[in-house]
Parts: structure tokens; sequence; C-alpha cells
């Protein structure tokens, strides 16, 4: 994985070689791409390429390309994934994304953003 991350786009890390995580989701998307890989979902070579297309998009959308946006990638290269592999539609992708911004909504400030929050569920 090391490898084939730095070789599309470097993991960004500290000293000692561990990933630095800004903010707990972007851990949380490196965890979960570890577990649909574990789980056989994509091999590293079409993750590798998959993070490549949504690189590569987004800086031709205007990407501020200085890696405050690298996790953002990551979200974006594993919705591909699913959605090209039939695991979850379009619209189920675009549901789960709205529940999540009316649960943060939601959740007052200091809180953990849960699920449960979102007053439509």
């Amino acid at each position: 994985m090391v490898r084939v991350a730095t070789e599309v786009a470097p993991i960004p890390r500290d000293e000692d070689g561990a990933p630095v995580f800004r903010e707990p989701w972007e851990a949380q998307a490196f965890a979960m791409t570890l577990a649909l890989h574990d789980q056989g979902l994509f091999t590293w070579t079409e993750w590798a390429a998959a993070l490549s297309a949504a690189i590569k998009q987004a800086q031709a959308s205007g990407d501020c390309d200085d890696g405050s946006t690298y996790y953002q990638h990551w979200l974006s290269a594993i919705e591909r994934l699913v959605r090209d592999k039939g695991i979850a539609s379009e619209q189920a992708l675009a549901s789960r994304r709205d529940a999540w911004d009316r649960a943060a909504h939601a959740t007052p400030h200091g809180q953990p953003i849960l699920l449960a929050n979102d007053p439509l569920r």
C-alpha cells in the first residue's frame, strides 16, 4: 500500500514515518480503504488508478493542490470504486452524504457526529 500510494500521491507522514491525519475522518477514510481492500473489493492497482483519477480530476477543476484536500480525494476514490463495483448506487451514496450532513448540523458543538443525530433518521 505504501509503495502504491507513494507512486500516486505520497501520504503525509511524520518524522517517524507514521501517517499524519489532520482530522479523525481522514484516519477513518484511510482505515476504510484498508478494510475494503482486505475484503477484496479492489486491488492496489485499482486503488492507485482510482486515487490518481480523483486527484487529476480535482486538479483539473482547480484544486488548491496544497495537501489540504488529499483525503477528500481518498473519499472520492472510495466512492468511485464502490459505485463502479456495484456495491452502492450513486443515489445511495448521495443519500448517505446527505444524512451525514444533516447529522453534522444537528450535532452540538464539541460532540461526535453520529448518523443517529440525523433528524430524518
